[in-house]
């Protein structure tokens, strides 16, 4: 049985923001693999109804993918410097980067990353959910 390592820090990020944040990630994976099929996107053949009937329901799947992109980056940016680089950090842990007692050194060097681009860096890990809640587990939040 693994033991638990004690905490010796306080996340300033609540673990349930860290879950919100997993669930979004998860739903724009979710999104991204829905509809991939090795290129077939593009084999779909419609009659005149259905074309006029359908037309457009691919516009508004694609507007509600983009709203939870939108939503993740402005939850991102809504994140203090020190949230932010504990959401990188957590990753690190996940991915396995860091182990749990680094976590001092994983959020130190988070927080050396520009802040701008923490939306972007986050977006483009491509087992953000997973890593996430795998960083979480490891600290034992």
């Amino acid at each position: 049985m693994q033991q638990r390592l004690e905490k010796e820090w306080e996340l300033s990020i609540d673990p349930d923001t860290v879950r919100l944040f997993i669930l979004k990630a998860k739903a724009l994976s979710a999104a991204v693999n829905e509809d991939y099929d090795d290129g077939a996107e593009h084999e779909v053949e419609f009659d005149g109804d259905t074309h006029a009937s359908h037309h457009h329901d691919g516009l508004v799947e694609e507007a509600s993918e983009d709203l939870t992109e939108e939503e993740f980056r402005e939850l991102i940016n809504d994140l203090n410097i020190d949230e932010a680089a504990e959401l990188i950090a957590l990753a690190w842990v996940g991915r396995g980067d860091y182990d749990a007692s680094e976590w001092a050194d994983a959020v130190a060097a988070a927080r050396e990353r520009p802040r701008k681009r923490t939306a972007k860096y986050l977006l483009g890990l491509p087992m953000l959910a997973d890593w996430l809640e795998e960083g979480l587990e490891a600290i034992g939040a």
